[in-house]
């Protein structure tokens, strides 16, 4: 019986697609010492959002990825809602990131590319 799985997002910036295309697109790269949680999205729209609002003028460029995790697993975190109806993530303790990536199912995926008009 196949496991069941959760679609989840990730906003990316150019040099993060960069560590996630060095782990062949099968995990994402550990976080850096200020960053104490890993924050997938629930949903394609708030992923976007943080694209276009932060990674595009921050970078140049910000990438919306995709991937699915076994479902059992992601239940052990709770959804949490940072502001609208849209804004919902899962908050991976940076220390778990490792599990976390072990419970991806197939790869992550790039699915849309933006960047500035500039």
């Amino acid at each position: 019986m196949k496991n069941q799985t959760i679609t989840l997002y990730r906003p990316v910036n150019d040099k993060e697609l960069d560590l996630i295309k060095d782990l062949e697109f099968k995990a994402f790269p550990p976080r850096l010492p200020e960053q104490p949680i890993f924050y997938p999205v629930m949903n394609e729209a708030y992923a976007t959002q943080i694209t276009e609002q932060w990674n595009v003028p921050a970078y140049g460029v910000g990438y919306v990825t995709k991937f699915e995790v076994d479902a059992q697993f992601a239940s052990r975190y709770t959804v949490q809602n940072v502001g609208g109806a849209i804004h919902n993530e899962l908050w991976v303790p940076s220390e778990e990131l490792d599990e976390f990536n072990r419970n991806i199912v197939g790869f992550i995926e790039v699915i849309s590319e933006f960047r500035s008009s500039d």
